[in-house]
């Protein structure tokens, strides 16, 4: 019987209802997290609290679910000195489910295989599906790594998750979310505009969308961002300053593979423009005030052109 204790590092929007759904589906978790009003929701789920994330050291499991690779190779010191010490048992799995750099996640595999004498193995099997998906256990999940690890990983991230594949070598999930999030920055954008231009011009944008739906621009996008884009409501699903940092790591991608990007080289000017304007830290559908704080500068300017 395969052992069913995994540990679980960042109990965040997306972090927490990941790692109650683990619980339920009957793996016991042990959470560490920074501020300690998650880790008390954890326990009340029948998660054990770990005081240091090296307390996770002999766990067959344990999931990084941070903003970026940084943060979790910050949070990971401990534990890896702790491996160096003292090597983790053969086939402990390192799985990162956050948005990382595919380049980045290889050399911190590197790092992990060298650090605990290659017994443990990082697998990159980032998530998307936001905070609904989170909380329904209906995560899409693109893993990337060696193929006896993520057969190992796999019961755990099918408790989190109903889309979950294996797309190739360490690095693969990581890109695979790349591109989602190319597919999810740049049509979050191209709605967000269509409402603002529609709005400007006249129309109502729930009509708009409504009618969107029915034909080849309906989609997932549409369907879950669309009605916050036309009630205009950024309450946090996830802070959309991240998207800046995912479309960058579309354009890592790009250079490496020699691949033009023009939507993203676009999206990545957007997204630093609305992180410019201090709205980094409200929901990805923000991206309409920040088009619609340009379209006043732009109307300015056409204005003081006409007066001058």
């Amino acid at each position: 019987m395969q052992d069913r204790r995994a540990g679980f590092v960042g109990l965040g929007l997306m972090g927490l209802p990941m790692a109650a759904n683990a619980i339920s589906k009957g793996w016991q978790v042990t959470g560490w997290n920074r501020s300690p009003g998650p880790m008390l929701e954890l326990q009340k789920l029948g998660g054990a609290r770990a005081e240091q994330i090296a307390d996770m050291r002999d766990l067959p499991a344990i999931i990084f679910m941070l903003p970026d690779l940084a943060h979790i190779e910050e949070a990971a010191a401990g534990l890896l000195s702790s491996w160096e010490s003292k090597p983790p048992a053969p086939g402990t799995i390192v799985l990162v489910t956050s948005s990382v750099s595919p380049t980045g996640v290889k050399e911190f595999g590197r790092r992990i295989a060298a650090l605990s004498l290659g017994n443990a193995q990082v697998v990159d099997a980032p998530v998307s599906g936001g905070t609904q998906g989170a909380l329904d256990g209906t995560l899409a999940i693109m893993a990337g790594g060696d193929g006896d690890a993520f057969l190992r990983a796999e019961p755990l991230l099918r408790s989190m998750g109903t889309t979950v594949r294996h797309l190739g070598p360490l690095g693969a999930g990581s890109l695979a979310k790349a591109c989602n999030q190319l597919v999810v920055g740049t049509t979050t954008a191209a709605l967000a505009e269509a409402a603002e231009l529609a709005e400007r011009s006249g129309l109502d944008p729930a009509e708009l969308f409504e009618v969107l739906q029915g034909g080849l621009a309906g989609s997932r996008v549409l369907d879950i961002v669309g009605p916050r884009l036309v009630s205009k409501d950024y309450t946090p699903t996830g802070p959309a300053k991240f998207m800046h940092k995912d479309l960058s790591f579309v354009l890592e991608a790009a250079r490496v593979s020699g691949t033009a990007v023009p939507m993203t080289d676009a999206g990545v000017e957007l997204y630093a423009e609305l992180k410019r304007q201090g709205l980094g830290d409200q929901d990805l559908a923000v991206v309409r005030l920040a088009i619609s704080q340009l379209s006043h500068t732009t109307a300015e300017a056409a204005e003081g052109t006409v007066h001058s």
